[in-house]
């Protein structure tokens, strides 16, 4: 190995362990609490060291909902090559969706406001172009099922990618609404039988009668 490269893997452990020591940290203290100063301390650098790999916080904390994204793709696109019918591949898909909430539900409604919010606007280009990357891999992997069901005849002849967007936009939905919900009542979290109660109803409704 070339000390390029030496150099390079050296450079990504380190935007590894500032991506871990920040989950961390804003796991705690939430993002308006948490300091750039404390998640470079938590990952034992000097708060100058983390500005060459992250402009500000924001860009930090949305390269966690990056990475939540990548691998909700990543379990998505293997659903698609399933040998199972197209309607257990949606219901493959609710179970993704809520395994990845339970790894990390903060960071997962993170990610839902980030794609409808401001903070887009502070990112650099190069995490922009990464949150467009694994949105669209994600978003490709859900019309690819969805068009196997039209292309059968299982599902009702509508716009792959529109139906693709109401699987994700009710996802995103619940996923917010019903954690809005916890405020007024902090010991129920009904975001699991609420998406089940959900795709239930889509399911049936993109079936031809």
């Amino acid at each position: 190995m070339g000390i390029h490269e030496r150099k390079q893997r050296e450079k990504e452990r380190r935007r590894e362990d500032i991506i871990a020591a920040a989950r961390k940290v804003f796991s705690v203290k939430g993002f308006n609490s948490a300091t750039m100063e404390e998640i470079a301390s938590a990952a034992e650098l000097s708060p100058g060291t983390l500005y060459l790999y992250f402009k500000n916080k924001e860009e930090l904390h949305t390269s966690l909902s990056i990475n939540i994204l990548k691998h909700l793709g990543t379990e998505i696109k293997q659903v698609v090559h399933q040998d199972i019918s197209v309607e257990e591949k949606i219901e493959k898909f609710r179970d993704v969706f809520i395994d990845v909430y339970n790894y990390d539900a903060n960071i997962l409604i993170n990610l839902f406001h980030l794609q409808s919010g401001e903070t887009l606007h502070n990112l650099s280009g190069e995490v922009m172009e990464q949150l467009k990357k694994y949105s669209s891999q994600a978003h490709g992997a859900i019309i690819a099922v969805v068009k196997e069901g039209i292309d059968t005849g299982i599902f009702i002849d509508e716009h792959p990618a529109a139906m693709a967007d109401v699987l994700w936009g009710s996802y995103a939905g619940v996923v917010l609404w019903v954690d809005s919900k916890r405020l007024l009542n902090d010991q129920k979290d009904f975001v699991r039988p609420t998406l089940r109660t959900a795709f239930k109803i889509i399911i049936q409704g993109m079936k031809v009668k």
